[in-house]
């Protein structure tokens, strides 16, 4: 499986650059440092790669909040990597992590 995030329409996918990320382990999209341009519609998008279908889930609105309150939580990072990753000797590892708080 793979996974993408249609910005309000089709055929406007997110780019992944140094504020977005699309994890291909869970399918989650990351924002870091939401801006006026990040709010609309986000719908992911899962293709199996053996057969080239796709499912689009639900429209999810990304809206900003205009009271000035901020959710906050406690800063953590994220994880969750197996004990150990095997890989050939060549091939390319990506580990994902992610630091979130305020």
């Amino acid at each position: 499986l793979t996974y993408a995030w249609i910005f309000n329409e089709y055929p406007s996918f997110v780019r992944q650059d140094s504020r977005r990320f699309v994890s291909q382990e869970t399918g989650n999209l990351y924002i870091a440092k939401v801006e006026t341009s990040d709010v609309g519609n986000y719908t992911c998008v899962v293709t199996n790669t053996v057969t080239n279908s796709k499912v689009l889930g639900p429209p999810t609105p990304l809206v900003l909040r205009n009271d000035g309150v901020m959710g906050e939580y406690e800063p953590k990072i994220e994880v969750q990597f197996p004990e150990t990753v095997p890989s050939a000797k060549g091939t390319t590892v990506k580990l994902e992590c992610f630091a979130l708080g305020k």
